[in-house]
């Protein structure tokens, strides 16, 4: 059956372009304009039917069939006609039933369908269509910007997004293929003319030369059927360009033409009301007989009170079906189940910073998220995942906060219509403000309005918006938290992207060496540290050389690190200028080894709380007379303690980067500009 459905189109085609060439008996030709007739009424009434263009895509391709399969009819019809002085009971009946053989009220009636498909329908089709195709075509990349807000706040999933971006593309070509096919239907009503005129006058020489005819049995005979000929023709025709008209000029809704028609003409039942008394009013008070406005006037009178009973009655089950959906989602345990749910990353603001999301009052939060998820992709690696963004009326009206897996880890309060202001050198005193804390690098800031704003820039303060303060604090929490967000599902996505370009590295290190969940955690050690994991090739080839060896993931990662020591010396150091760092004082490295305590789990240092506590004051002192010089605090250690020292401080210091001789590149300067000592 598939194979018949696949090969019967190329036949269908094959045949039309054989009834070009070949003569075909009347008979046949009669069944092949009722096939014509029928075809277009069935294409009319689906393009009626439909909900959206979309499931008619192949409308444009079938015009174009039918157009052909019409002129190949006109050719076999024609040369029945000027051949043999007949073309079947079909064209006969109309030529004689239908204008009831006046061959002038036929040609009249001809050239009135003519016009009305071609300067009509066919024009203001045309018209459509290119109009259609021209502002699908401009609304492409805002239809496609609304689908990635979408998905980043979580209103649509992944395939859900995937299947409305396709739908776009099919759309802007079924309108673009459109714009094209019309001027088939443009065409064809042309060739019809032009065709009656050959069959009238050709037939009009044939007959009298040929059968004999006189000029006035020629001409009555041979216009009869031209014009039978051009009805059949036209009527399809006529159809078929309706047909175009209604699916260029459909809009979306929810449901089909007649549908729509219903609902949306009869939707208000008292305007029926005023049109019964306009019409009233025409029979009582003017020479239109009452018998043609009375009836009408009734029946509209009786229409708008069924269908405002109606209108009340729909509304009530409504609202009652509503509410017992409401009560069955409350009683269903999947509700519940569903509440379990804890979505990874939520970012939720009071009532006072709705303009910020809402893209209808100049709001660009969702464009900036999409950015930030590009922007962590390239700096660490990672697939951040969607941000669910909604506001909360429990907040502040002008607050925000940032949850991680359920928990609040950031909050801020921001003003719309204010810029924060910070000062990078001496304060001015002249510039005035609201005082508060920059949120996401705790800096003492000032909110400033417009007019402060160029002064402050003036007296060498940054200035910044206040979405772009917001969308830097969502920025560093994002790759604070980089480590939880990696989840072993996000790590599996990530090791079958790698697989497409290295099969024989992931077979040979997953499962045979690591499970997915030790790859997450060496991954999530590497972000906890800031360290970009986009390199995935290098680090998976270097986990398959160790993994052989142990199974410490802490150790392994140590390794990885060592491996990457490009990409983090780039990291830390700056074109032609020295790496400077603190180092620790000999008797604080050997005292950090001695106490190192090896177990089934790993390792782990374990120092006394006095000594931890002496440790963290001269750390502390060193680190913040180098904030204070202007300099990044960095702790360079021997490669054995390294691991040790930074799980030491992480706890109290997380932002310090703590690197190891060998994570640096041998021509890298290296200057100690501190030593911290016990």
């Amino acid at each position: 059956m598939n194979q018949l459905r696949t090969i019967i189109v190329p036949l269908v085609v094959v045949l039309i372009v054989i009834m070009m060439v070949l003569p075909l008996p009347t008979p046949l030709l009669s069944f092949l304009l009722i096939i014509n007739i029928a075809l277009s009424l069935t294409i009319l009434l689906v393009s009626m039917f439909m909900k959206d263009a979309l499931q008619f895509s192949v409308f444009p391709s079938l015009l174009l069939l039918t157009t052909l399969f019409r002129l190949s009819l006109n050719v076999s019809t024609t040369r029945s006609i000027l051949k043999d002085g007949e073309a079947g009971s079909v064209i006969e009946t109309f030529g004689d039933f239908v204008v009831e053989g006046d061959p002038v009220v036929g040609f009249i009636v001809f050239l009135i369908l003519v016009i009305i498909q071609f300067i009509v329908i066919t024009k203001g089709s045309e018209r459509v269509a290119e109009v259609a195709a021209r502002f699908t075509l401009d609304a492409m990349p805002g239809k496609q910007m609304s689908i990635d807000a979408d998905l980043n706040a979580g209103m649509i999933t992944d395939l859900e997004a995937r299947e409305r971006r396709k739908n776009i593309e099919r759309e802007a070509d079924f309108y673009g293929a459109m714009d094209g096919s019309s001027k088939f239907v443009k065409g064809d009503a042309v060739a019809g003319i032009i065709l009656l005129i050959v069959n009238v006058i050709g037939g009009l020489i044939i007959g009298m030369t040929k059968f004999g005819y006189s000029i006035a049995e020629s001409a009555t005979h041979f216009t009869l059927l031209s014009v039978g000929d051009g009805l059949v023709s036209q009527i399809p025709a006529l159809l078929i360009s309706t047909a175009t008209g209604i699916v260029v000029t459909r809009a979306a809704s929810e449901g089909n033409f007649s549908d729509d028609i219903a609902a949306q003409l009869f939707a208000y039942p008292k305007l029926l009301y005023i049109v019964g008394a306009t019409i009233s009013l025409l029979g009582l008070f003017t020479p239109i007989s009452r018998f043609a406005t009375l009836p009408v006037a009734i029946v509209l009178f009786i229409g708008g009170y069924i269908m405002q009973k109606n209108q009340v009655r729909e509304l009530a089950a409504t609202e009652e079906l509503e509410e017992e959906e409401e009560l069955e989602q409350v009683r269903s345990p999947e509700n519940v189940v569903q509440l379990l749910q804890i979505d990874p990353i939520e970012f939720e603001f009071g009532y006072g910073l709705i303009p910020l999301a809402d893209a209808n009052q100049g709001g660009d939060l969702l464009d900036r998220v999409i950015m930030i998820r590009r922007q962590i992709a390239l700096e660490l690696g990672l697939m951040v995942p969607v941000i669910r963004i909604r506001d909360n009326i429990q907040l502040k009206p002008n607050q925000y906060i940032i949850k991680i897996r359920g928990n609040i880890v950031a909050n801020g309060e921001i003003l719309l219509e204010h810029y924060l202001a910070m000062s990078t050198e001496i304060e001015d005193e002249s510039i005035i403000g609201i005082e508060t804390m920059e949120p996401a690098f705790g800096l003492p800031a000032l909110w400033v309005n417009e007019e402060m704003k160029d002064k402050a820039e003036m007296s060498n303060y940054t200035v910044v918006d206040a979405p772009s303060v917001v969308a830097t604090h969502l920025t560093e929490i994002l790759k604070k938290y980089a480590s939880e967000l990696l989840g072993r599902q996000d790590v599996k996505m990530l090791v079958d992207h790698v697989k497409k370009s290295q099969p024989a590295l992931v077979e040979e290190l997953v499962p045979k060496q690591l499970s997915i969940g030790e790859i997450q955690k060496v991954l999530a050690n590497l972000l906890k540290e800031k360290i970009s994991i986009r390199n995935l090739v290098t680090i998976f080839e270097t986990l398959a050389d160790y993994a052989v060896h142990t199974k410490d993931v802490d150790v392994l990662t140590e390794y990885v690190r060592q491996a990457l020591s490009r990409q983090i010396t780039l990291q830390y150091t700056e074109s032609n200028n020295p790496l400077k760092v603190l180092t620790l004082g000999p008797e604080l490295e050997k005292k950090i080894t001695d106490n190192i305590q090896h177990s089934e789990q790993g390792s782990y240092l374990a120092i006394d709380p006095n000594t931890s506590q002496l440790i963290y004051r001269n750390l502390n002192s060193q680190i913040n007379r180098l904030v204070q010089m202007g300099q990044q605090a960095i702790i360079l250690t021997s490669p054995l303690i390294r691991m040790h020292v930074r799980q030491f401080i992480e706890r109290v210091m997380p932002d310090v980067p703590v690197l190891s001789y060998n994570e640096l590149e041998p021509n890298v300067e290296v200057q100690s500009i501190g030593v911290v000592n016990v």
